[in-house]
């Protein structure tokens, strides 16, 4: 996360790579875990996270998920590393704006069953607007059900991180799940933000009607939180 001064400022750090969790997760046949390349396209750390990331698909074929700087043009590599679908947002949108053409392009590149659309968004004047690059930046595209139902014809899932509580361990976003609740019924639709409790995971699964997936980063006790990986693994598998 990002500091008041800009700095980076890391919640936990590993000492484990990339492939010991993809082996862990496919050990526990935890599937659709999020593998997300966090520095800058482009960049020498973001190559670096690129080799970890490839790593840990190569690991455990067709269990993860991967995301990051994905494009038409490098989409492909991750999927032959075994990659079961790529998380695509910044890429699709331009001006603020979806940018269909873009959809397009990916849509043929990578195939609607294997696209996941990352529609992680922040509240301003009482409503939900989609953000990019790095959650920094607010699209003109504000999150509403004629928006998830436009967009539920071009991937086979939508990932949204409530930004505003995510990493935040306050508490999830109840009024977002809820929106989910309704487009879940046509299309896998995965929650992330503030869930650092097992109470958080009740109330999810009750303002989600039970249709709302969830994924959780550093809450677990895998990455230093509370949360045990094993009974969350337990909770979800319930009906």
């Amino acid at each position: 996360m990002t500091g008041a001064n800009h700095e980076i400022v890391s919640n936990f750090v590993s000492e484990q790579d990339a492939p010991f969790y993809a082996r862990l997760y496919a050990a526990r046949k935890a599937k659709n875990g999020h593998v997300i390349l966090l520095d800058r396209y482009g960049t020498n750390e973001y190559e670096e996270s690129r080799v970890q990331a490839l790593a840990a698909l190569h690991a455990y074929p067709g269990g993860l998920q991967v995301g990051g700087g994905i494009m038409p043009n490098n989409a492909e590599q991750f999927l032959n590393a075994g990659a079961s679908h790529v998380i695509v947002t910044s890429y699709v949108f331009r001006d603020g704006l979806i940018d269909y053409g873009r959809l397009t392009e990916l849509l043929r590149a990578v195939g609607r069953e294997r696209l996941v659309l990352d529609l992680s968004c922040r509240k301003k004047d009482d409503r939900y607007y989609i953000v990019t690059d790095r959650w920094q930046k607010y699209t003109d595209t504000a999150l509403t059900n004629r928006t998830l139902e436009e967009l539920s014809s071009y991937c086979d899932e939508f990932l949204v991180h409530a930004v505003d509580v995510e990493g935040k361990a306050n508490g999830i976003d109840g009024d977002l799940v809820a929106l989910l609740s309704r487009i879940a019924k046509k299309i896998p639709v995965t929650y992330a933000g503030g869930v650092h409790t097992f109470e958080d995971l009740e109330l999810l699964k009750k303002l989600g009607q039970s249709r709302v997936n969830v994924t959780i980063g550093s809450a677990l006790d895998l990455f230093g939180g509370i949360m045990s990986f094993d009974r969350v693994l337990e909770f979800t598998s319930r009906p």
